[in-house]
């Protein structure tokens, strides 16, 4: 060991993998370089693990951080000599960054130009069917001058292709799989202007700015100009509908946001009115229920993605050409539907910000986040921001109980589908869930599951009222306001509250059964209740013992167990 470093921090591993010590001194400054290159994989209480990734790697570069920035920050902080390969494999994945990519073509509106800058790489691309079929010949009046192009005079365009602007985003994505993620130069549409500012009180009589790590997370995202697009990566009630607002204040156009339900949608809309100078005739709502297009419009994934069956065009997608639109904004933006990605024209021509609590995604379909919305520009521990009191201290709980008798023969000779049902609607959860509330008569509390009829059974016996993806919009509005306003201390729901319910004073989750392995769900589902509290929350998660469900709650709690966070197991006799 060199003795020059035997304090430093972090441990530098040939698997990639990086070993970061909390109890350093160093520990924060090390955290802070590392972040912005390396993948924060599990962050328990004594060393967090990171990885080098082609998509770290990549996400450094389009920020602007070099290879050579990368491996002096892990020289200077490794405490044993960083292994040769690593080294090398930081070279040459941040080499492969930019060495394409895509410019305006001045005589041309419907095509890009491809720079591709040398043969091989050209042969390379034309021998990935799924890159080639989106390449065009250049035309030969353009072979000859790349001042018909966004370029410089001098650059030789020989080996590059025309791409159609449809095809734009396809084409980013596909070489990004192939390993040459495309560094993007065509400008991006302005979008009409709006003038939208915070209020330094809101309509609501309360103080309002912003916290240093909302304005961090916004800065990262504009950058210095050349950005405008990207996905931020922060806890469930950290704020993030917040920095949402904080860039379409520093861009001041005509803005899109698409979000994961109508509650999200109604939500955004009170925050916009209660926190800036906008005014409901510039607010518009497109839903299932209505259809205004207005400066701001609001909508959700699932009316984009409607569409009469299998074989039609999805008749809502008109909406990303209805107005001069300048941002679009991609609430949960891990749960992106496949569909939307094919109007990548529309979303490639403009600013585009994706927010998100955790862009993990169990299809594992990450890169496409990357290439068709943008890289991470800001990641920040939920950890770190618990231990500041922004978020709530939470305590989890697996409670394991047994599996009723008579269905023990049912579960023995069930597929394993059917076992995980069997143990997901274990009937001796319910004496468990009013244990529960007994214990927490001071709290509010939420009480979510997978399976409908599970849920009505609940509801019917413990005489609570049901929120389910059947409930009309207007009883669900009902509810959750009962909820905020205190007039009603419970309430069971469905996934439809996964996502972005905001319910500050829900300080216990009581989840009866969830959706296989889902660690996104698991994660979205703690959210609901880390608004701060002088308390803390409490996470329970209810488990049939010697089951299936055992091995997919485990899986459930990687996430949370990587952000530090740990599970008391009980047993339930």
């Amino acid at each position: 060991m060199d003795s020059q470093n035997h304090d430093r921090p972090i441990i530098v591993q040939s698997d990639k993998t990086i070993l970061l010590e909390v109890h350093s001194p160093d520990f924060n400054k090390a955290r802070n370089d590392i972040s912005g290159f390396a993948e924060l994989l599990k962050s328990p209480e004594h060393v967090h693990t990171y990885k080098l990734s082609p998509l770290s790697l990549w996400n450094a570069a389009s920020i602007g951080i070099t290879a050579d920035d990368i491996v002096t920050s892990l020289q200077y902080w490794s405490r044993y000599p960083v292994p040769e390969s690593i080294l090398f494999s930081i070279r040459d994945i941040i080499s492969k960054y930019g060495l394409i990519s895509l410019h305006k073509v001045i005589s041309e509106e419907a095509y890009f130009y491809l720079y591709i800058p040398s043969k091989k790489l050209n042969l390379e691309c034309r021998s990935r069917t799924k890159v080639k079929d989106l390449l065009l010949p250049v035309p030969e009046e353009i072979s000859q001058s790349s001042q018909i192009l966004d370029l410089k005079p001098d650059t030789d365009i020989q080996f590059g292709f025309f791409v159609h602007h449809y095809n734009r985003g396809e084409l980013k994505l596909q070489l990004m799989k192939a390993g040459y993620p495309v560094d993007d130069l065509v400008p991006l549409k302005k979008g009409a202007y709006l003038d939208i500012s915070f209020r330094t009180i809101t309509s609501s009589g309360y103080p309002f700015i912003l916290r240093n790590y909302q304005r961090e997370a916004c800065d990262a995202f504009i950058g210095n100009g050349k950005k405008g697009f990207g996905t931020l990566v922060l806890p469930c009630g950290s704020g993030k509908t917040i920095i949402g607002i904080a860039a379409m204040e520093a861009f001041k156009t005509n803005t899109l946001i698409v979000t994961t339900n109508i509650a999200a949608v109604h939500q955004w809309i009170y925050e916009l009115l209660d926190k800036t100078n906008l005014t409901k005739d510039l607010i518009g709502e497109y839903s299932g229920d209505r259809k205004e297009i207005l400066p701001i419009t609001i909508c959700t994934y699932q009316i984009l993605t409607w569409r009469k069956d299998k074989e039609s065009d999805f008749p809502h997608f008109s909406i990303f050409r209805e107005r001069d639109w300048g941002l679009i904004l991609y609430d949960e933006v891990h749960v992106l539907p496949a569909p939307v990605f094919k109007v990548t024209a529309e979303i490639q021509a403009l600013s585009r910000l994706g927010l998100t609590a955790t862009l993990v995604r169990e299809d594992n379909r990450e890169d496409e986040v990357f290439s068709l919305v943008g890289p991470k520009r800001y990641d920040v521990p939920w950890k770190e921001l618990e231990q500041k009191g922004w978020i709530s201290e939470a305590h989890c709980y697996e409670i394991r109980v047994p599996l009723k008798q008579s269905l023990e023969l049912d579960y023995a000779i069930g597929s394993k589908r059917q076992k995980y049902r069997i143990a997901s609607e274990n009937p001796i959860k319910t004496q468990v869930v009013k244990q529960l509330i007994e214990n927490h008569k001071e709290d509010y509390i939420l009480i979510i599951g997978q399976y409908l009829l599970q849920l009505s059974q609940l509801a019917e016996e413990l005489h609570l009222p049901l929120i389910t993806g059947a409930t009309p919009n207007s009883k669900r509005e009902e509810l959750f306001n009962k909820f905020r306003k205190k007039e009603l201390h419970i309430l069971i729901v469905s996934k439809v509250a996964n996502f972005a319910i905001d319910l500050p004073d829900a300080s216990v989750a009581i989840q009866i059964s969830g959706t296989f392995g889902s660690r996104q769900e698991e994660a979205q589902r703690l959210g609901r209740i880390l608004r701060p509290k002088e308390h803390g929350s409490y996470f329970y998660s209810l488990i049939t013992r010697y089951t299936s469900e055992e091995e997919f709650a485990a899986n459930r709690q990687k996430f949370l167990a990587e952000q530090g966070y740990k599970y008391h197991i009980e047993i339930w006799d």
